[in-house]
This record gives C-alpha cells, structure tokens and sequence, in this order.
C-alpha cells in the first residue's frame, strides 16, 4: 500500500510540474496528448511446447506524458512519462507453494479440473516516444505514429489456482522480474489508437519447467486513448 501512495504522490506533483510549465501562448507552444489509457489483449511469447492460454488475459494501463516538440511546427515530439499498469495472464502453468517452496507445472487437465489459473502483475512504468503527428493548435482529430520503449518496475504479483484438489493464493512470489522493459507503438487517427506492446525481457527470473527455462514475455496489443 505504501509503494501506491508513494507511486500517487509522485504521479500528481509531476502532472503539476508539467502543467505549471506550459506557455501560456497556446498556438505558439501547444503540445498534444499528454494523459493516456490503454486496454490491452494480454499474450505470452516464447511459450515452451505444453504451455498455453486460455480465457481472456486483459491489462490496463494509464497515466502522464510530457509532451516535448522539437521542430517549429510542433508536429515532431519527444514523450517522457509515468504510469501505472495492471496485467493479467489466464494460462496453464500452476504457481503452488508446496513446504514453502514455490513449484511451477505444467497442469494436466486428465488428472485435475481447474477452474482459475492466472498471475497478475502490477506495474510503475516510465513509457518514452518518439512522436509524429499531422495536429495543430485547433485540429483536435489527426493522424499520429508514436513508436517508443517502455520501462517497468514491478510494485506487486499474484497467482490465483482454483481446483476440484484446492485453492491457493500466492502474492510477491520471489521469481517475477522486478524490472521488464519492451517497445511500444501507438499509431491511428483521432481519439482511439491501435496499441501494442512487446516484451523484451522475460516474466519470471529462472524459473524450471521439468529442467526447462520457462522464458515467457509479454505481448500486449489493444486500444490506446489520449487526452490533452
């Protein structure tokens, strides 16, 4: 709860910063889409043969951008930003603690029936742009190309397991990575944009499927909203 007042606080006072800079002057210095709010289909890459999805893996993500221009007309922009982000993967890899040790398998669905299986991470994330765009100072509705990186701290994890043999809950399990870091598009014309995001790095840090190196990343691609 802590690292989320911590995560607001900061959050709020760079959002004053920002606005308490801007030019008065809007046609002279205006700058765009500095709020965003994505909804994403969350995918896994790199899944070792017997791992798959199942159901539906959502993410939300949102949060301030400082829209910075570097060219007279202010079409072409530099981004730097904060933001939070919340993730859930729905799949068939069990997170178990078993004598408290954390075990990791593949679920046989002949010997168990599961009706929930899925981890979710939350994340602070610093998202940096290059930015393109056909806007004016009036022109609310224009075409834009907004290709980047993104950098995540991990706040916090869970896995949900609910079986016919049990139920387990698990949070701040040890093998996530704390930092996960990707490349970002977000390209359309007017409000609503195709987003997509593509892990470079794995989820977990040395995890063992049956001697196996469990490298999955995440693939997010959605809908992106930006906002002045």
């Amino acid at each position: 709860m802590k690292n989320w007042i911590l995560v607001l606080i900061l959050f709020i006072g760079f959002i004053g910063y920002a606005q308490s800079n801007d030019n008065v002057d809007l046609y002279a210095s205006y700058r765009e889409d500095q709020f965003y709010a994505s909804v994403t289909y969350n995918l896994l890459n790199d899944k070792l043969e017997g791992v798959s999805q199942n159901g539906f893996s959502s993410g939300i993500h949102f949060g301030f951008i400082r829209d910075m221009p570097v060219n007279d007309r202010r079409n072409l922009a530099i981004g730097i930003g904060v933001g939070i982000s919340s993730n859930s993967y729905n799949q068939n890899v069990s997170i178990l603690e078993t004598n408290n040790n954390i075990t990791y398998n593949i679920i046989d669905e002949d010997e168990v029936n599961v009706s929930k299986n899925k981890f979710t991470t939350y994340l602070v994330e610093v998202p940096f742009e290059f930015r393109w765009r056909t806007s004016t100072s009036t022109d609310y509705n224009f075409w834009r190309i907004y290709t980047g990186f993104k950098l995540g701290y991990l706040l916090y994890n869970s896995s949900k397991y609910k079986s016919d043999n049990g139920n387990q809950n698990l949070s701040n399990i040890d093998n996530f990575n704390n930092i996960q870091y990707g490349i970002t598009l977000s390209a359309g014309y007017g409000t609503w944009n195709f987003h997509a995001y593509y892990g470079l790095n794995p989820i977990f840090n040395n995890v063992k499927l049956s001697e196996r190196t469990l490298d999955i990343s995440s693939f997010k691609i959605g809908l992106m909203f930006y906002i002045l």
